[in-house]
C-alpha cells in the first residue's frame, strides 16, 4: 500500500527509505530517568515528499482524533509540540541531519525488525545508527502536565541497506587493520 493511498488508519505511516539515528531498537533505554523504551530518530530526506506528505497528514489526523485530549477543540497548531523537525535548524552541526527532517519515535514494546524480504533479523549488529530502513510509525495526540502536542509511536523496522555508522564508533576491523609492531613485546 502506498503512503498516498487511502489508509485505514490515518495516523499510521510507513516511511520511504530513511536513515536511523540514536537507534535503541534492541534493548529499551531510559531517557532522562523516564520509563525504559525502544526508540529511534528517523531521518527523512527533504526530497522524500511522499513520506513527508504522509507524515503531515498523519499529524493532522492525530490532532483531529485528539480533540478529546485537548478539551474538545483543536488548539492552534502553533501552540502544539509537533514531532516533525527540521534537521538543518534543530541539528545544524550534525551532517547526518543535513537537508533532512526528522522525527523521534519510541515504544514500550520491541519493534519487529526484518530484512528486505521480510525475514526476521536476529543479529543485532545488522541494525544500528546509520542504517537505511523503512519504518512504521503511528502519530497520537498527548496532553500531559500542560504540554500539548503530537508524539510518535515506533512500530516495525525493515532494513533496506547498510550505511556508515553514526556516532563516531569504529569497527574492530578498522581499529586493528594496521600491522602489529613485531617488536612491541621484545
Amino acid at each position: 500500500m502506498s503512503n498516498t493511498a487511502k489508509r485505514t488508519n490515518p495516523t499510521k505511516v510507513i516511511t520511504g527509505i530513511v536513515r536511523l539515528s540514536y537507534a535503541n531498537v534492541w534493548e529499551p533505554k531510559s531517557i532522562n530517568g523516564g520509563a525504559e523504551k525502544y526508540s529511534v530518530s528517523i531521518i527523512i530526506p527533504k526530497s522524500d515528499m511522499k513520506t513527508l506528505n504522509a507524515v503531515n497528514e498523519a499529524i493532522n489526523a492525530a490532532i483531529e482524533e485528539g480533540k478529546g485530549r485537548y478539551g474538545g477543540k483543536i488548539p492552534n497548531k502553533a501552540a502544539l509540540k509537533l514531532p516533525l523537525r527540521d534537521g538543518d535548524v534543530d541539528r545544524e552541526n550534525d551532517e547526518a541531519y543535513a537537508n533532512s527532517y526528522f522525527i523521534n519515535a519510541n515504544s514500550i514494546t520491541a519493534p519487529q525488525i526484518v530484512d528486505k524480504d521480510i525475514n526476521p533479523i536476529l543479529d543485532r549488529s545488522e541494525v544500528y545508527s546509520g542504517v537505511y530502513a523503512r519504518v512504521s510509525v503511528n502519530f497520537y495526540a498527548f496532553n500531559t502536565n500542560g504540554n500539548k502536542g503530537v508524539a510518535v509511536g515506533l512500530g516495525n523496522i525493515q532494513k533496506i541497506k547498510d550505511g556508515d555508522p553514526l556516532g563516531g564508533k569504529s569497527s574492530a576491523a578498522d581499529d586493528f587493520a594496521t600491522d602489529v609492531d613485531e617488536d612491541f613485546l621484545s
